[in-house]
């Protein structure tokens, strides 16, 4: 059986300790491709490294996640279009726009998320979308956008079922995380009604670890719980979530 985790950050300090025993978990899982969504110009080495380490199992993406967005953030947006000439990215992300920590900088975020939704199409990329406390302000700039030529997943989803039909109607992918597996989320009758098809399962480590280990350090090997519980939700077989959700993830990003 072989899993994808569409969204890790296994580059950054939280596992400077212990980084090859994390992937060696994960192997062990059967989670074989890990994907590696960037944050700003200071993760972006150890991004790369990380891929270049371990070639089979890892692949990189670019972009500024919005609660990097500040002043300086076309200073950013330049650094990330020098790395789209030197190297192979898969997607651009993480990127979109996040209300839940701070609104100062919405128009930046606005502004940012709209230049690298334009850096995609040029490059011929899926987007990896951060929603937080954001649906109506992304949704009215992807309205504009889409065109036919922009795919993408909405990471980490925590919208409605409304939410979720339009991003399906678009022809985007949802990202379920260990968010499913919490009592009072909500998000298991999302998953029970949409089609599988839609889904790529993603642990967003170091964050947001499903059940049984809320609390603790979010590993890629934990995907194997979420995708426990998808198969539980949707009555399906592990095998069968595991295979669907790896040919989405390798569809939408052309693994």
């Amino acid at each position: 059986m072989q899993l994808i985790d569409t969204h890790t950050h296994l580059f950054l300090p939280e596992f400077d300790s212990d980084r090859a025993q994390v992937i060696e978990n994960a192997l062990q899982k059967g989670v074989y491709k890990m994907l590696l969504p960037n944050v700003d110009s200071t993760t972006i080495e150890n991004l790369v490294q990380l891929t270049k380490n371990y070639p089979e199992h890892f692949y990189q993406m670019i972009g500024l996640h919005p609660t990097s967005v500040n002043k300086d953030f076309k200073h950013e947006l330049g650094i990330v279009e020098n790395w789209l000439q030197k190297e192979k990215f898969i997607a651009i992300g993480e990127i979109g726009i996040d209300l839940y920590w701070d609104k100062t900088y919405l128009a930046q975020q606005q502004e940012a998320f709209l230049h690298q939704i334009n850096l995609a199409k040029k490059h011929d990329l899926p987007i990896a979308i951060h929603a937080r406390e954001s649906f109506n302000e992304i949704f009215d700039i992807l309205k504009q956008e889409i065109d036919g030529n922009l795919k993408g997943v909405f990471h980490a989803f925590t919208g409605n079922l409304k939410q979720a039909n339009q991003i399906i109607e678009w022809g985007f992918k949802i990202g379920i995380g260990g968010i499913v597996t919490f009592k009072n989320s909500g998000l298991d009758d999302i998953v029970k009604n949409i089609d599988i098809n839609h889904i790529v399962l993603e642990s967003d480590s170091p964050y947001l670890p499903p059940v049984p280990y809320r609390g603790k350090r979010n590993e890629s090997a934990y995907i194997l719980n979420i995708a426990e519980k998808i198969a539980q939700i949707k009555n399906l077989s592990l095998a069968d979530v595991a295979q669907i959700t790896k040919e989405n993830a390798k569809d939408l990003f052309r693994l």
